[in-house]
């Protein structure tokens, strides 16, 4: 009985490759081995503080002279939060801002923070975001985006655009990883890995950078990519990683849900 209803889970015997930052990999892991898969945790990526806080603190201290704060992340929140406490305010600081956020992962945290978000676009992205703020962001405003160090330039870009004055601060930045590499390879080698996810363009460059020239070919051949979104599919494609599975919904549960319903028909795995 046991076995009929662990063959039964979607990821039942599958081996899925998480390649996010370990600190944030757990929720995604249980997600994944509810559905019955073994998951090995790769990270390529992590997050750490910007080289200096400075910038961050002194655009909190003046929080009530900004008219929207703009969240793309939910690190760009949590780093916010550490900084609000350290600082000795709350979110009394931005209080008077409206609040944007990229998804609703971003818009839970900000608000577990004190700050509903007023802003979420239909498309967890920066395209969907520029877009939904397009109607509401008036010319001469000041936005605070508070986000990773080396990010695509694209939401300044509109926000300026729309004739609005954008403080675009370090909130965090990530670094290369190399956690579990051997053990990755080994699996790769063996041929025994499934699918690789990827949860950010960050996280596919970290991951192709770790091979030598011609072993990433090698090493992925027959194994499934699966991207959270577009932006992150692009960035596979154009490292040679051909993704077979974007997530519908751009979070970490949409990306679960994605892998699920594409294992559903692939029926017994190769090995």
């Amino acid at each position: 009985m046991m076995a009929a209803v662990e063959t039964a889970r979607p990821l039942a015997g599958r081996l899925v490759v998480v390649t996010r930052a370990k600190a944030q990999a757990a929720s995604f892991v249980a997600l994944l081995e509810a559905a019955g898969a073994r998951v090995l945790v790769a990270p390529t990526i992590a997050i750490e503080p910007p080289p200096t806080w400075a910038p961050l603190d002194a655009a909190l201290r003046r929080g009530g002279e900004y008219d929207w704060a703009v969240f793309t992340s939910v690190n760009g929140v949590e780093m916010v939060k550490a900084r609000l406490s350290a600082l000795g305010l709350d979110a009394g600081a931005l209080g008077r801002c409206r609040v944007a956020a990229i998804g609703p992962a971003t818009a839970e945290a900000l608000s577990s923070v004190g700050l509903p978000a007023t802003v979420v676009p239909e498309e967890y992205v920066a395209e969907g975001l520029a877009r939904a703020l397009a109607a509401l962001v008036r010319p001469g405003q000041r936005v605070l985006l508070a986000r990773a160090a080396e990010t695509r330039d694209l939401l300044v870009r509109e926000l300026e655009r729309l004739g609005a004055r954008v403080e675009e601060v370090a909130a965090y930045r990530t670094r290369p990883a190399s956690e579990n590499m051997a053990e990755l390879k080994q699996a790769l080698g063996a041929g025994v890995v499934d699918a690789v996810t990827f949860t950010s363009s960050s996280t596919v460059r970290h991951f192709v950078s770790i091979f030598a020239p011609g072993e990433l070919e090698r090493l992925m051949a027959g194994v499934t990519v699966a991207c959270i979104g577009p932006v992150t599919r692009a960035t596979a494609a154009a490292a040679g990683l051909e993704p077979e599975i974007v997530a519908e919904e751009y979070t970490i549960a949409g990306l679960a849900a994605a892998l699920e319903k594409y294992y559903k028909s692939k029926g017994a795995p190769r090995h």
